[in-house]
């Protein structure tokens, strides 16, 4: 953390400006996609209203590698980082990029205001969140070296996590294998 606190006070020691996703990277809907359009064994994925399954796979992608997706519909607010090119379908905003951020820093700026994005959903019909609120978010864009730097911390921390969760899982079964077991007495009978 002392590298990110060296390029703060070196390249942005009066503050950070905050600008509107309009303003930096713009936003952009998805196309709807029918169920058979959709193919198997198609090469791209196609998002839908959830940021953790896949609608399907197309054989066209709309949305290029290193993008974030806010869903708008079913998942509403759910934000995801895509690192290969897909087919966001009108079911989620997916968001342009630009040399002014780093994609992976605008993920990390969205992801922890998806109950925000949640709590602004239009109610009547179907639920949705409108375009608008996610073009006036304003997020913190600090130079290009303080992005790197914020999402190389970000990424190691992502990836302990992981690590974490997977250890917790072997755990978890280890013991279930072990309680099991010793639980597992063979019943007198009586005679």
């Amino acid at each position: 953390m002392s590298r990110l606190k060296e390029l703060i006070q070196e390249l942005c020691p009066d503050g950070v400006v905050y600008k509107t996703i309009q303003e930096t990277v713009g936003v952009n809907r998805g196309r709807r996609l029918i169920k058979s359009q959709l193919s198997e064994d198609g090469e791209y994925e196609v998002y839908h209203g959830s940021k953790d399954s896949i609608l399907g796979k197309y054989n066209q992608y709309n949305a290029p590698a290193n993008t974030t997706i806010v869903v708008n519909t079913g998942g509403i607010g759910g934000v995801k980082f895509l690192d290969k090119p897909f087919w966001c379908s009108d079911g989620s905003f997916w968001l342009g990029q630009s040399d002014e951020i780093h994609s992976k820093y605008l993920y990390y700026c969205l992801s922890g205001y998806e109950d925000y994005f949640y709590s602004q959903k239009r109610v009547g019909g179907v639920p949705t969140i409108d375009r608008s609120v996610i073009e006036k978010f304003e997020i913190p864009v600090p130079p290009i070296k303080v992005q790197e730097e914020i999402v190389r911390i970000l990424d190691y921390f992502t990836g302990l996590e992981s690590e974490l969760q997977a250890e917790l899982q072997a755990r978890k079964e280890q013991y279930e294998y072990y309680r099991n077991k010793l639980l597992s007495f063979q019943k007198i009978k009586e005679a």
